[in-house]
């Protein structure tokens, strides 16, 4: 049996706001109808609190329910996302998630291919953003940094090497497996050979490798496989494991903006 596991994000510090002024308001609402006019001056938990209810209810509620918009931090997804994008996450693709719990309000399932944001299994207080390849009962078999679905052939086209200075010396390839195709980053001299984590029950259980960079798992119910675009250089399912469905927090769907490189807002990915 999993337990519960409780993370403040921002959503979270924003519904503690929430009920914070929301009492405020209410307290104020009240004390208004017991006095014959309102004062000049209004005190300070007043113009902090009262009046910010509106504002603050308003940005949390379309945080929860609609849309979010975090910043990647590492280039785990390279070449996908990059270091400083404001992603648009939709929350609902899947379903919105009720603040400290894992509880969702179920509208769809993330799917092959589906670029997700979710919660760190190891501490749920941490946002990861990673690409979904296997789904539950999924085979997925890896080899040199690729992937195939169920016995599927390995599809990959190598592009050439990377051009921005983040990508000098890596080889951009091209994959196709599962769902749609992605561009993948791969470092000529690992090229995958990232150990995976026997050490880690689920994977031990639903694994078995070859080689460090030949090696097969069978994903289990309510599970999914999660790797990086970026493969020699993402902590993913095969350090930390198969993600438990209810981590999932939503589908990233475009880049809003990368204050260092303005090219990149509204990517589609």
């Amino acid at each position: 049996m999993q337990a519960l596991q409780i993370g403040f994000s921002i959503n979270e510090v924003l519904f503690l706001v929430t009920l914070a002024t929301g009492v405020c308001w209410a307290v104020w609402r009240h004390r208004l109808r017991r006095l014959a006019e309102e004062p000049a001056k209004k005190p300070l938990w007043v113009s902090f609190g009262a009046e910010l209810f509106v504002v603050v209810a308003m940005m949390f509620t379309c945080r929860v329910a609609l849309a979010d918009w975090p910043k990647v931090p590492s280039g785990s997804m390279e070449p996908t996302l990059r270091v400083g994008d404001y992603l648009l996450v939709n929350h609902l693709a899947y379903g919105p998630r009720l603040p400290f719990t894992n509880t969702a309000i179920e509208l769809g399932k993330p799917q092959r291919g589906d670029v997700v944001v979710f919660r760190y299994p190891l501490d749920v207080s941490q946002f990861y953003v990673k690409r979904l390849v296997g789904l539950p009962g999924d085979r997925v078999a890896f080899r040199n940094g690729a992937i195939s679905i169920n016995g599927a052939p390995f599809d990959v086209q190598m592009i050439g090497d990377g051009q921005a200075d983040e990508d000098r010396g890596q080889w951009m390839v091209r994959e196709t497996a599962g769902a749609g195709s992605r561009t993948l980053k791969i470092n000529p001299f690992v090229q995958g050979r990232l150990a995976l984590n026997l050490s880690d029950p689920g994977l031990a259980a639903h694994c078995r490798a070859e080689a460090a960079d030949a090696w097969e798992c069978t994903v289990p119910a309510g599970h999914y496989m999660m790797l990086g675009d970026n493969r020699d250089n993402s902590a993913d399912s095969r350090v930390w494991g198969f993600l438990p469905h209810e981590q999932v927090y939503g589908k990233a769907v475009r880049v809003l903006f990368n204050l260092s490189d303005l090219k990149r807002a509204w990517t589609a990915l």
